[in-house]
């Protein structure tokens, strides 16, 4: 699908019907009709556009004669079963010629749409250095918001496992430690990326797009720290919690042996008197039933008190 907006007089952006000199190109998912156009059209760099499409293509910049491709990577969040989230990122081109800003992603993502939609502020379409950075500006907020999310998680899933016995909720932390794993390779790759662009090698840099680009690289900071932090508590939280569990069945098991110890009494003294023994005492009144109350009683006591 390809989207065509450009910014109005009013500073609003609205969506065109065909592409315009200054407005921004969205592709998403696009079709090979659509690639097909990208190329011929458009004149798009047939390597750029395989490069933006392809989900295992590494953040990077590359410049080809009057074409600009940058690659950065996007958070994503899918819910897989039992209600498990599984955030991961997908690398999104950018490309940036003499008359427009081109977005290529292989997935919709929410950046676009909020993009899309005039949620962030000041963005002028037919400043191309300026709307990049603010894209670039947004992609880092969304992993910031995206490690937030991920330690609620955590903090919930550690409330349910100071009781818990099953697999679900450490697979699920499994999982956050593998977002986390994921998060920081990309903000790693996205940071060198930036610190390319801030040479001023690659796109043209006026100074009010250089203080941009420098909070840019604040925000990216913040979130490698995040992640790391977020990563080093996980890690030791699986760990404490893994003995947690291990520690809540042997608990469940001694009760169950409690209980087993207690009820294989009554069935020893009875299976005594049931046989065809001569010799035992008082074996025709209540006195077995005695014998296993008795023993029964005091083992259970000596259990419990061993216990406490």
């Amino acid at each position: 699908m390809i989207d065509y907006f450009k910014t109005s007089d009013d500073n609003s952006l609205i969506t065109i019907e065909k592409a315009q000199a200054g407005c921004w190109i969205s592709v998403v998912e696009p079709t090979e009709e659509e690639i097909h156009m990208l190329i011929n059209d458009f004149g798009l760099d047939k390597g750029f556009v395989k490069s933006s499409l392809d989900d295992e293509e590494n953040s990077r910049v590359e410049i080809e004669d009057d074409q600009t491709l940058i690659i950065v990577d996007t958070p994503f969040a899918e819910t897989q079963s039992e209600n498990t989230i599984l955030y991961y990122t997908m690398p999104m081109g950018i490309v940036i010629t003499e008359s427009y800003v081109f977005t290529i992603s292989v997935k919709e993502n929410s950046i676009i749409t909020d993009l899309a939609s005039g949620v962030v502020r000041n963005l002028k379409t037919q400043q191309k250095t300026r709307f990049v950075l603010l894209l670039l500006l947004r992609i880092t907020a969304r992993f910031l918001q995206s490690l937030k999310q991920i330690d609620k998680i955590s903090f919930a899933m550690e409330q349910q496992l100071h009781g818990s016995m099953k697999n679900k909720e450490l697979i699920q932390l499994l999982g956050l430690e593998k977002s986390l794993v994921y998060f920081s390779t990309s903000l790693k790759s996205n940071d060198i990326t930036l610190e390319k662009i801030l040479r001023g090698r690659v796109i043209k840099l006026y100074e009010e797009d250089q203080d941009l680009l420098e909070d840019v690289i604040i925000e990216l900071k913040q979130a490698i720290e995040m992640a790391n932090i977020y990563s080093g508590i996980l890690s030791g939280m699986m760990d404490a919690f893994a003995s947690v569990i291990s520690n809540n069945l042997n608990i469940v098991m001694w009760r169950l042996t409690i209980i087993t110890i207690i009820m294989a009494i009554p069935t020893m003294v009875f299976s005594f008197y049931g046989m065809n023994t001569s010799g035992l005492p008082v074996a025709a009144t209540w006195f077995p039933t005695l014998i296993s109350v008795a023993a029964t009683g005091a083992v259970a006591f000596f259990l419990l008190k061993k216990k406490k």
